[in-house]
């Protein structure tokens, strides 16, 4: 498959492995590289020299491309960009802000830029910027989120710019990314689907909950601080949309009431698995996903799966 992407990054399939905080370590990036995929590191807000742990990891893992994902609100951001500069990384994506004071020194060494981004400005401000790609991510995905879905984002985005666009958010299986091809995406970035990967270090209790969640089993908590965030329903999730229904009440909504119920949560279900006070990201598509699988597995699915609904619904037209 032919790929605009594929030929940009080095890589065999047009699949990309979200950067999920916590989820997305060596061991389930260079899962993804080495099935032909491009896997992607997490930052979060680890420092500078954790973050050349996580490469150094890499390299030792896989020889394939990768990426490093950078949270540009982490406090650490300065120090993350230069231990990423000097340490010959080839792929930055980058969210929560805009990578724009960074990008001479990513194209002096050599980077490429991929910005995610949730609406069509923000994709054309990229362009402008130097960005060599854009992910566009629908309001289906989990974790944070824009306002506008996958299906009505991309051709949008798709018209607004001439780079390649990678379409994130409700793409878990080979039927959502033949969607997304003939949306006029270059390929397609998961992250619920690698979450549950055989490879993905996040605990078994995340895992069943996210294999066992129905098509509706997601809300969206922090809208009325401006960041929402999809995640799967638990005892958290209904403590912090209490909270949020009484300070919207308010004609000063305290914010920090908020931001101390959802503190440490994301960390709490990843490495401890507490399903009723951690922050279970996870898109929509998680009623999709029935077992673990390896990398591989799910790459060479996702393949073989858009390759034939393609094929098959182009047999509709034929005379």
């Amino acid at each position: 498959m032919e790929s605009k992407i594929s030929q940009l990054l080095g890589i065999q399939y047009p699949i990309i492995q979200g950067g999920m905080a916590w989820v997305a370590n060596p061991s389930l990036a260079s899962a993804v590289s080495n099935a032909g995929g491009l896997g992607i590191i997490a930052c979060g807000h680890a420092p500078g020299p954790v973050v050349q742990g996580f490469i150094d990891e890499m390299k030792q893992l896989t020889d394939k491309p990768f990426g490093v994902n950078i949270m540009l609100l982490s406090p650490f951001v300065d120090e993350v960009v230069d231990v990423v500069c000097q340490a010959g990384v080839k792929v930055v994506c980058t969210g929560a802000g805009n990578p724009g004071k960074y990008m001479d020194k990513f194209k002096a060494a050599g980077i490429i830029v991929i910005p995610v981004v949730a609406s069509v400005a923000l994709a054309k401000r990229m362009e402008k910027a130097g960005a060599d790609a854009v992910v566009i991510e629908g309001m289906e995905a989990g974790g944070h989120i824009g306002k506008t879905t996958t299906i009505a984002l991309l051709p949008q985005v798709v018209d607004a710019v001439n780079i390649p666009v990678i379409a994130a958010g409700g793409i878990g299986d080979g039927r959502g990314m033949a969607a997304a091809l003939m949306l006029g995406a270059e390929a397609v970035q998961l992250g619920t689907r690698f979450l549950v990967a055989k490879e993905s270090t996040a605990h078994d209790n995340f895992k069943q909950a996210v294999i066992k969640a129905k098509d509706i089993d997601t809300v969206i908590t922090g809208q009325i601080t401006g960041h929402p965030v999809r995640v799967l329903r638990n005892k958290l999730t209904k403590i912090y949309l209490q909270a949020e229904k009484e300070e919207t009440s308010k004609e000063n909504p305290d914010f920090e009431r908020l931001e101390a119920i959802g503190k440490g949560a994301l960390r709490r279900i990843v490495v401890e698995g507490d399903t009723q006070m951690g922050s279970m990201m996870a898109g929509q598509i998680a009623g999709l996903i029935q077992k673990e699988e390896t990398c591989k597995e799910i790459i060479e699915e996702l393949m073989r799966d858009s390759i034939k609904t393609i094929q098959e619904q182009m047999k509709r037209f034929e005379d």
